[in-house]
């Protein structure tokens, strides 16, 4: 019986950590680190693809900057566009993982009070490149992903 009441006092009153409900602060900051996580994984996945059809490295040229969470989500929506092609089978766990984090990053604006943009129109894909067409997606994701790494305190910003 001492055990328990021992236990209780420690839980309950000596550490308030061990009662307290999360805030909405710690929320959005679970929340920003399960997105740059997925970002990271993304990453992985495509540093596997591209080993796996040996493809040169990919082209790091300069992209638009991060500005908030409106940009953000707009040009996840872009890129998940991209991805859904008939072309391979192999874009399909990027595109979820795309998927995921736009996703993600909808529900971290609703926590924040941002307006969250329309999903962009899926425009039509041609058949015809399709390696340079697999080859400028992947490069464009990553070089995407690598960006909202780095910037990730927008994450944060509307």
């Amino acid at each position: 019986m001492h055990i328990c009441l021992a236990l209780f006092y420690i839980c309950f009153v000596a550490t308030p950590e061990c009662s307290s409900l999360p805030t909405n602060k710690d929320m959005i900051r679970n929340t920003v680190n399960d997105i740059i996580h997925t970002a990271k994984t993304t990453l992985a996945h495509i540093k596997r693809l591209t080993t796996l059809l040996q493809m040169p490295p990919l082209i790091n040229d300069t992209i638009d900057p991060i500005e908030g969470l409106t940009t953000i989500i707009h040009e996840l929506g872009c890129l998940d566009n991209e991805l859904q092609t008939d072309f391979t089978e192999h874009f399909t766990q990027i595109q979820v993982d795309v998927s995921s984090l736009e996703g993600r990053v909808r529900s971290l604006a609703s926590t924040i009070g941002c307006t969250s943009p329309a999903r962009p129109v899926r425009g039509h894909t041609t058949d015809r490149f399709q390696d340079s067409y697999l080859y400028l997606t992947l490069s464009k994701v990553q070089r995407y992903l690598e960006n909202l790494i780095r910037n990730s305190s927008k994450l944060e910003v509307c």
